[in-house]
């Protein structure tokens, strides 16, 4: 791998102010600590609260916000294997994708600019903790081949912060559709006793009246969070939730010191066009109650979005990625909770064992029985 640290970028490490070594954030603390004497200190952010949201349209017509670098220090790399850009701090080394788990052999550079953080979640969860929390999924997955092991080991997971957009919005909703209204009728039928006699019976069968309904309804929404990366199995990163958005603290460089950060892959345009539909399907169930009656159908919908706002979040995961039969598999860690959320293939030779046991443990009894 190239040298990590070229002449080009400018390297300003955190530096222990009683033996000069490196220091990291620590989960523990929740603040930086010296890897060589254990001195640690606070955060100081210049910013004690959040940043305001931002205008989206004003972001949109600027050319999707103010781009700057994440950190004057920060480093990127660029995964070949899932296109995924890595963001990190020195001196923290990107030698593996903690995406794919592919070797990253791209010459880092400084990092390019970007819509600026606002906010970060600070990892809590420390690594042995996230281990052992992987060690205890593992052994629940009996048929899981021994390649995922490999992400129980010391250097099988990777501290990541993953992007995310957090969208607010105004909506006013034209809708035009029909109110169903049930109503029962008496039917007249006939059937065979149990002598073969015919007789005639009824009973009440159910109907529905239409009736055309038209209105308007209008509703608010806040942090509607949005992944904005594409490497990451969206199922189970929805799974990892809740995110306890309470804790956020504004965006510090040295948060991710002794971690990595991805860079989106969803741009701002694109993250809010994902929090549409996330919104459209609470409208349309607003609409259904607005028309109310026993059934609705709804037949045309227009909605207006005003006072859009955003904010781009840093929040935290250890993850594990390995390769087994060309495949990348993943293993998420909600760095905050504990919550586990993986992938995993089936060892067709484990399960082909235990077929073959249970398979001699019969054979053996039938044998037993017959003597």
């Amino acid at each position: 791998m190239a040298d990590p640290t070229p002449a080009s970028i400018k390297i300003e490490r955190f530096r222990c102010p009683e033996c000069s070594g490196d220091m990291a954030f620590d989960p523990a603390s929740g603040g930086m600590k010296c890897s060589s004497c254990g001195h640690a200190e606070a955060i100081s952010s210049p910013r004690a609260v959040m940043a305001d949201r931002h205008s989206f349209a004003e972001a949109i017509s600027q050319g999707s916000g103010r781009h700057v670098s994440i950190s004057e220090q920060a480093i990127q790399v660029s995964c070949d294997g899932c296109g995924s850009v890595v963001v990190f701090e020195p001196p923290e080394v990107a030698g593996t994708c903690p995406f794919c788990g592919g070797a990253i052999v791209a010459e880092p550079k400084a990092a390019d600019p970007l819509i600026a953080p606002d906010g970060v979640l600070p990892v809590k969860v420390t690594k042995d903790a996230a281990q052992a929390e992987v060690q205890r999924w593992l052994a629940s997955r009996w048929f899981a081949p021994n390649a995922l092991k490999r992400i129980a080991e010391p250097e099988g997971i990777s501290g990541v912060y993953l992007p995310f957009w957090s969208y607010a919005s105004d909506t006013r909703t034209q809708y035009a559709g029909e109110r169903g209204e049930h109503y029962f009728e008496t039917e007249s039928y006939t059937e065979q006793d149990g002598n073969g006699n015919t007789v005639q019976k009824s009973r009440q069968v159910q109907r529905t009246r239409w009736y055309p309904a038209s209105g308007e309804v209008s509703r608010s929404f806040t942090d509607l969070l949005i992944a904005a990366t594409r490497a990451v199995n969206q199922r189970r990163l929805s799974a990892l939730e809740p995110w306890d958005l309470k804790e956020l603290r504004p965006y510090e460089p040295a948060y991710l010191v002794g971690f990595k950060a991805q860079r989106y892959q969803i741009e701002l345009a694109d993250g809010f066009e994902k929090a549409k539909a996330v919104m459209d399907a609470q409208i349309r169930e607003a609409v259904r109650q607005n028309i109310g009656g026993d059934e609705q159908r709804i037949e045309s919908i227009q909605t207006e979005y005003t006072a859009a706002t955003f904010l781009h979040l840093l929040l935290p995961v250890w993850i594990g990625a390995y390769g087994f039969q060309a495949k990348v598999y993943q293993v998420l860690v909600n760095a905050r909770t504990g919550e586990v959320q993986g992938e995993r293939p089936y060892s067709s030779i484990k399960i082909a064992l235990l077929s073959a046991a249970i398979l001699l443990v019969v054979v053996v009894l039938w044998f037993v029985a017959h003597r």
